[in-house]
């Protein structure tokens, strides 16, 4: 007969009271600023269908690829414990079809769960927050979340140790011809990559040619 293991699982841990308040101390600033900024809390389930978070972050992520708690139920549905909340509140939004009625403005707090290699600083059980601004194709949209986000790490006293840095994905053209140049350069050194990057080759690949159809049928 086997012992029952009374370990928590490797990369989780248990938060006893003294550590629990801080937690609970970060949330209760994030409520509170959020909503100086007209964001308002939504709770949404820490598990999905994962095909939601696959058509969110790109079947070539690693994320995807890697780092998901992925189960399949009772009925053979395939399920994943969410690795971020993005995905879950658009979920969300399209279920009730609230796109219609946007903008709107989000705040989400709770567990999230990535499969990797625990090391310092990085768990598989993490806890986040974040805002969702959607519905509003503004670039004050993210200036206000950037000054929500300083405002929000100033209350922890914390914007000190923190550095900002801006990046952006680019309009869709853009991403279209960053991706070809990109598959002509890896195709170069095709003999040189490992196998998880040939995969993910072979994907950006196909899926170009899936945009590029696409395109070809609306001319």
């Amino acid at each position: 007969m086997t012992m029952m293991k009374i370990k928590p699982f490797r990369g989780t841990h248990d938060l006893f009271p003294e550590e629990r308040l801080k937690h609970l101390n970060v949330e209760q600033y994030a409520r509170f600023i959020t909503s100086l900024y007209g964001f308002k809390e939504i709770a949404t389930p820490i598990f999905e269908y994962l095909d939601v978070f696959v058509h969110t972050l790109g079947d070539t992520s690693d994320v995807v690829n890697k780092e998901m708690f992925t189960f399949n139920d009772r009925h053979d549905d395939m399920l994943a414990l969410r690795p971020e909340g993005t995905a879950g509140v658009m979920r969300a939004v399209l279920s009730h079809k609230l796109q219609h009625t946007a903008p709107h403005k989000y705040l989400y707090i709770g567990p999230m769960f990535r499969y990797e290699r625990p090391q310092a600083g990085r768990t598989r059980q993490f806890h986040q927050v974040g805002v969702e601004h959607i519905g509003e194709a503004n670039p004050l949209s993210d200036a206000e979340i950037i000054a929500c986000g300083h405002r929000f790490l100033e209350s922890l006293k914390i914007d000190g140790d923190v550095t900002l840095e801006i990046n952006t994905l680019g309009d869709t053209d853009s991403r279209n011809k960053y991706r070809e140049a990109l598959i002509s350069f890896l195709e170069k050194y095709k003999n040189d990559l490992s196998e998880d990057s040939l995969k993910r080759l072979e994907k950006i690949r196909y899926a170009f040619l899936i945009l590029k159809i696409r395109r070809i049928k609306k001319l």
